[in-house]
């Protein structure tokens, strides 16, 4: 029963394992090591899954924390490419142009402003942001509004 009712709900809600791959692994084989890494981490932790918040919260938080310490990891191993350098999907997508430049700038922000930015893109209201990330509503408040202009200013070139 345990074993459905997750994979429904990991079926339904895969989307955000994706993008959480697609903003923190530079390469394929590093997508496939995130991708197994969220899915075992999520499976074991699913059993403690109390419905408390929503799933796709609670998967957020869940991508989040296992990207974060893999490209930790990532990086005392070696140095980071340049951004604009990436191969950066997972999977292939068909993305226009405008939402190709989107995530290539989204790319060029810190690793935390990049996980901000996503949840606001994905609907998420500051409150439950900062419940994710460990910030202060204040501070999500504050550093989503210069997320916004340094977006602006990376997207129109000024």
């Amino acid at each position: 029963m345990i074993e459905k009712s997750y994979l429904n709900k990991l079926e339904e809600h895969k989307g955000i394992i994706y993008k959480m791959i697609n903003l923190y692994a530079d390469d394929g084989e590093d997508r496939k090591d995130l991708y197994q890494e969220i899915i075992y981490q999520s499976w074991s932790a699913y059993p403690r899954f109390k419905g408390e918040a929503k799933f796709s919260t609670w998967l957020y938080k869940i991508s989040l924390n296992v990207s974060l310490s893999f490209l930790s990891k990532k990086k005392k191993q070696i140095q980071i490419k340049n951004p604009d350098s990436f191969d950066y999907y997972f999977e292939p997508l068909e993305l226009s142009e405008r939402a190709d430049w989107l995530y290539r700038c989204i790319r060029k922000l810190t690793d935390i402003d990049r996980s901000i930015i996503m949840l606001h893109l994905d609907g998420f209201d500051n409150t439950e942001i900062s419940e994710m990330i460990g910030l202060s509503r204040n501070n999500t408040n504050v550093k989503l509004h210069r997320i916004k202009q340094q977006l602006a200013s990376l997207l129109t070139g000024k």
